[in-house]
């Protein structure tokens, strides 16, 4: 789920789109152009997901236009958007509900801040801001990429790159159990913001940074490379797209570990990669997403 909250003057609304899975995060990052809180919700009956975003009435309508747009060329999905109007408190009291502890793997317990007790015996608490909180654990891709993470952190990698690194989520985990300093990027700068935040919150210091790049394309990326450990939990086909940068940028040894794509997906993106010299070590499946843990020899 994701939430990042804008300050107003005029009535909200939320847009609502209902989406396959794989469609989800396309459409996700569509209404983020135009949106200043985002959430989804699967219905587990039908398999499909609804992404919702609250913005200011008539705000923002042209970049939404074009994002929808996009998303429907990209995934060859087209929806048509339901809009409402909506009451601020009530849509942050659904996503709290929404966003109960998740535990991942074997090591991590994700929880928001709205979450009173005390932390889950055995394991490293992420936590986040209900109102702030994307990449929560929830979705799949997640899941994979913390538990591909939980099984080869005995390599103890010292250059680490969160690519896409959305709520920082996982530079976040990577920075608990290792105690190394991770570098997380994003094109978008909403992004950075939210997980410079979670760090703060989750008294990381200095260890999880975070800027604003767009992905291998800018020196603050390349240049603080090679990288023992990349994380880049995107989409399939900038995957395919970025397999050259990402193997020329990881270190001999190093660990790729790639997701947001579907089980479907996977021989692609591990064939891209593959032509770059990197080989398979793991696939982990969750539901119907998949991670891909890949090592340059």
């Amino acid at each position: 789920m994701v939430a990042v909250p804008r300050r107003h003057a005029t009535a909200l609304e939320t847009i609502s789109v209902t989406v396959p899975p794989e469609a989800l995060e396309a459409y996700e990052s569509a209404l983020a152009e135009a949106c200043g809180t985002i959430g989804f919700f699967l219905d587990e009956e039908a398999g499909l997901w609804t992404v919702e975003g609250v913005k200011d009435q008539g705000a923002h309508e042209p970049e939404l236009t074009a994002a929808l747009a996009l998303a429907a060329l990209v995934t060859g999905i087209e929806v048509l958007p339901v809009r409402s109007p909506t009451a601020a408190e009530g849509w942050l009291e659904r996503t709290r509900e929404a966003f109960p502890e998740q535990l991942v793997g074997k090591r991590f317990a994700v929880r928001g801040t709205h979450i009173s007790g005390p932390a889950t015996p055995g394991r490293l608490t992420i936590r986040l801001d209900a109102a702030v909180a994307f990449g929560s654990g929830e979705h799949g891709s997640t899941r994979g990429c913390l538990r591909a993470f939980e099984r080869v952190a005995y390599r103890r990698p010292r250059h680490i790159l969160d690519l896409g690194t959305g709520s920082g989520i996982l530079a976040m985990a990577a920075a608990l159990l290792l105690h190394r300093h991770v570098r997380g990027t994003d094109i978008d700068p909403w992004s950075v913001r939210t997980a410079a935040a979670n760090a703060r919150l989750n008294r990381l210091g200095g260890l999880a940074r975070f800027v604003r790049a767009d992905g291998w394309s800018s020196p603050s990326v390349t240049e603080a490379g090679p990288y023992d450990l990349v994380f880049a939990n995107i989409l399939a086909r900038p995957l395919c797209l970025m397999a050259r940068h990402l193997a020329g940028n990881l270190a001999p040894g190093g660990t790729a570990i790639l997701a947001g794509l579907l089980v479907s997906q996977a021989r692609w993106v591990l064939a891209a990669h593959r032509r770059h010299g990197l080989v398979l070590e793991r696939l982990l499946s969750e539901g119907k997403w998949c991670t891909l843990v890949l090592r340059r020899p």
